[in-house]
């Protein structure tokens, strides 16, 4: 915008485009950066890029942008859309039913670190009602023999609680919404 007012239509000189010469390093038809080397050569031989301390890894290193070292920036910046990339790859979905299940253990309620389960064990399954938020001890406890049936008596209980749960809220629903059905009713999937 501000080039416009000034040129009035006219590029600026800073980019017009460089005359393009044989390059005496590589022999190539490229844009002349200066001293008869095309931009490559230069960038390829001579340039040295500045090198900073991370201010979160605290290495020695060339910055990539607003002062952190390549993977720091990634970190900082993309880890979200990093990680709702890998639950769509691995899981095959989405970042949001990735976070509702994994909010706590089902089992003791741990929240810090929750691995997704599959009930069935079929990876490609992904309904509603085979995802589960195991922490790492009852996860590896379910896939090991030794532990298996104690935390699958478990798990069932938890889960048949919370399957009674929801058929007795769905039942006081029901009867709030519409006093003249008998039950038994069917409970939606």
């Amino acid at each position: 915008m501000g080039y416009q007012k000034i040129y009035k239509g006219v590029v600026p000189p800073i980019y017009m485009e460089k005359p393009k010469i044989i390059c005496s390093m590589c022999g190539n038809l490229r844009q002349n950066h200066g001293r008869g080397i095309c931009s490559w050569c230069y960038r390829k031989n001579f340039w040295k890029p500045k090198k900073k301390i991370c201010p979160r890894c605290k290495r020695l290193i060339r910055i990539h942008a607003k002062g952190y070292c390549t993977g720091c920036y990634n970190y900082v910046f993309h880890l979200d859309k990093t990680k709702a990339g890998n639950y769509r790859k691995w899981y095959n979905i989405d970042d949001k039913t990735y976070k509702l299940k994994t909010k706590i253990c089902i089992i003791c309620g741990f929240d810090k670190v929750i691995q997704l389960h599959h009930l069935d064990h079929d990876h490609k399954n992904n309904s509603d009602n085979n995802l589960v938020g195991l922490c790492p001890n009852h996860h590896k406890m379910l896939h090991d023999f030794q532990f298996r049936d104690e935390i699958l008596e478990q798990l069932n209980k938890i889960l048949e609680d919370k399957k009674r749960f929801r058929q007795e809220t769905f039942i006081i629903i029901n009867k709030t919404s519409n006093p003249n059905l008998n039950p038994p009713f069917t409970l939606p999937n």
